[in-house]
């Protein structure tokens, strides 16, 4: 490790040559390289972490490059997989770094071996069913997790140590019904309330590597970087014993009894999706959600929109046809990102 290169890092007392030196020997996990993961991606590796494994699924758009700071233009016109992309622009950054992308839709069948061997685990998802995934997966492999989200101009982190703290299952027993909450797709999103809430999840995330534990907030925050309104919910003593992942074990998620479902329409280039859990959505208030995004039709059974070369038609029990891809991958996360999941 060049000393020179994090001298002012090591100036702050609160990391300083011992705490340096663990970051520089830290594995950390990424999931999502939307928003938030590039950000996170970027500051880690700005930091020195030794190892940055980043996971997703999807890839370079247009729409993307106002907030996900990683990605240009030239990414977007080759649609290159953001990880990939993601991964040439860090060793730019820091070639020392060794940066590890994983082109993969997390799922219960992979997310325990995703993130096995790491130190700390970030989430940089952008629904919920992937993080009560990985929660599951954290408090089962007894990992420390950093939970972070952010829609139009309002944001929540907290940061989840197994054993220790209350895990998301605590705070939220049942996750949100999809079409509940909007996604940056329906309701937008601008760039600081990303910066705020990722710099949160980062400074987490370089406590728990050099294992300062009594430095960590242990709190729900949340933050309205337009209307600057900040919520600080202490949550020392809100861990349940009656908890079904933290307390129970029982995983839920992780057994993939709470999975969407998915299935390719024969001949019709098209994947129906199933949500995880039997559910009913407002078909009006979901409409009017999708008209920023796209050309939106609906009646009392469903919600069609057409956002080429795409169209999305969502049913009444969650249920929907994703027309214009067989890739059920490309199906779960247009539903995340136009429904909510």
């Amino acid at each position: 490790m060049d000393p020179s290169r994090y001298s002012r890092q090591v100036l702050f007392p609160g990391i300083g040559i011992e705490g340096q030196d663990a970051i520089s020997e830290s594995r950390v996990v990424i999931i999502g390289c939307g928003a938030l993961g590039s950000m996170q991606s970027e500051m880690l590796a700005r930091a020195g972490v030794g190892r940055l494994k980043i996971i997703d699924r999807d890839f370079v758009e247009l729409s993307n490059l106002h907030r996900q700071i990683l990605f240009n233009e030239q990414d977007a016109r080759e649609n290159q997989p953001k990880v990939v992309a993601a991964a040439k622009r860090l060793a730019l950054v820091n070639s020392a770094v060794n940066v590890e992308p994983v082109v993969a839709d997390v799922n219960f069948s992979n997310v325990e071996d995703l993130i096995a061997d790491a130190d700390v685990v970030l989430d940089g998802t952008d629904n919920f069913e992937t993080r009560y995934l990985i929660n599951d997966a954290a408090v089962k492999l007894g990992i420390p997790w950093v939970y972070g989200a952010a829609v139009g101009s309002s944001g929540l982190q907290m940061t989840v140590r197994p054993g220790k703290s209350p895990c998301l299952t605590c705070v939220w027993p049942e996750s949100p019904a999809p079409g509940t909450f909007p996604t940056c797709d329906t309701g937008g999103v601008i760039l600081p309330i990303i910066a705020l809430i990722a710099s949160l999840q980062v400074t987490e995330t370089l406590k728990l590597a050099m294992g300062r534990t009594n430095e960590l907030h242990s709190s729900l925050l949340q933050f309205d970087s337009w209307t600057n309104r900040y919520t600080h919910l202490n949550l020392a003593n809100a861990k349940r014993a009656d908890c079904k992942t933290c307390g129970q074990h029982n995983f839920e998620y992780l057994s993939g009894r709470e999975a969407q479902m998915t299935s390719t329409l024969c001949g019709r280039n098209a994947v129906q999706v199933w949500p995880s859990r039997a559910t009913r959505v407002d078909l009006e208030e979901l409409a009017s959600k999708m008209r920023n995004t796209g050309r939106v039709t609906h009646n009392k059974y469903l919600v069609r929109m057409s956002a080429d070369p795409y169209e999305i038609t969502v049913f009444a029990d969650g249920r929907s046809i994703i027309k214009g891809t067989e890739d059920t991958a490309i199906a779960r996360s247009l539903y995340s990102r136009y429904v909510g999941a």
